[in-house]
């Protein structure tokens, strides 16, 4: 299926107390994006630490979000490395009022391109909402490659996927194979303008947790043709986004939204406080591109 989403659907940190979700912190950071403009949020994805989420803090997550949302897309991360878990967490989201599913590819097993096949078959024969794959094989250990999500974009609600890989020759051939079949999105916030530029219909994107309306505007620009316009955009974009992968994410944006007056706690364990020397890194950048530091 085509047409799911377009513009950008930011990857939203989730904010810890040491007790659990900070669904306070999560309003505002809801209303924010909602404010400036974004296209839809995905929560539990990566960005949003599923791995040290509790079932029952995830369904209080889903449930939060929905119905503090007015006019973007939700889009809840159930994909894992169990597809019996990843099934049941995906008939759960979408009981809770999901828009949509981000299934990323199975981490740590490192299964074959069939067992990606079968991964996604399975997920998407277990529910009626748009499931969009993610490709991230430097989290996860294994590489979807351009000739299998051409096999799964057949599927009728396959939305599409989101490309992590780094490498622009495979989405360039990713692209190829499944144009018209299913959409692709950027995962990888360096290359969005050249994913967008490829054909790709949205971004979900790290950086717009902090510049959402910005993210927004250069996939704007791209779908307008004004690349000279969506290039300066980019540039001023590039260092913000180098900044918030100093560190494995989330642990830099967390921390940038901080320094914006968020309250979004710090990564749960095994994940640590952003390091003195990246945090001043990330001061500067933010800076530089003219945000203002309140704390």
């Amino acid at each position: 299926m085509t047409g799911f989403l377009s513009g950008v659907a930011t990857a939203l940190i989730t904010p810890f107390t040491k007790d659990g979700v900070n669904f306070d912190a999560l309003g505002k950071l809801l209303e924010h994006q909602e404010t400036q403009g974004a296209d839809g949020v995905v929560v539990l994805g990566t960005t949003g630490e599923p791995a040290t989420i509790t079932l029952e803090e995830k369904k209080e997550v889903i449930i939060f979000a929905r119905n503090h949302m007015r006019n973007m897309k939700l889009i809840v991360g159930t994909g894992g490395n169990c597809t019996e878990n990843a099934v049941a967490m995906t008939k759960l989201a979408e009981s809770l009022g999901a828009d949509g599913i981000l299934a990323v590819t199975p981490y740590y097993n490192k299964c074959t391109q069939k067992g990606l096949a079968e991964y996604y078959r399975t997920i998407c024969a277990a529910t009626s909402l748009p499931v969009i794959a993610y490709n991230v094989p430097g989290r996860t250990g294994v590489n979807l490659l351009p000739a299998t999500m051409a096999e799964i974009a057949e599927i009728p609600n396959m939305a599409g996927i989101k490309e992590a890989s780094g490498n622009m020759a495979q989405v360039m051939e990713t692209a190829r194979r499944i144009r018209g079949k299913c959409d692709l999105y950027s995962g990888e916030d360096a290359l969005n303008l050249p994913i967008l530029a490829a054909g790709g219909s949205a971004v979900i994107s790290v950086v717009s947790n902090i510049v959402p309306a910005d993210v927004k505007r250069l996939t704007e620009y791209v779908a307008q043709g004004n690349l000279k316009a969506a290039n300066a955009l980019s540039d001023a974009l590039l260092p913000l986004a180098d900044a918030c992968f100093a560190e494995v994410n989330p642990i830099p944006v967390k921390a940038a939204m901080a320094l914006l007056g968020y309250d979004a706690g710090l990564p749960r364990a095994p994940l640590t406080e952003i390091e003195p020397q990246h945090l001043d890194l990330l001061r500067k950048a933010m800076k530089n591109y003219g945000l203002e530091i309140v704390k």
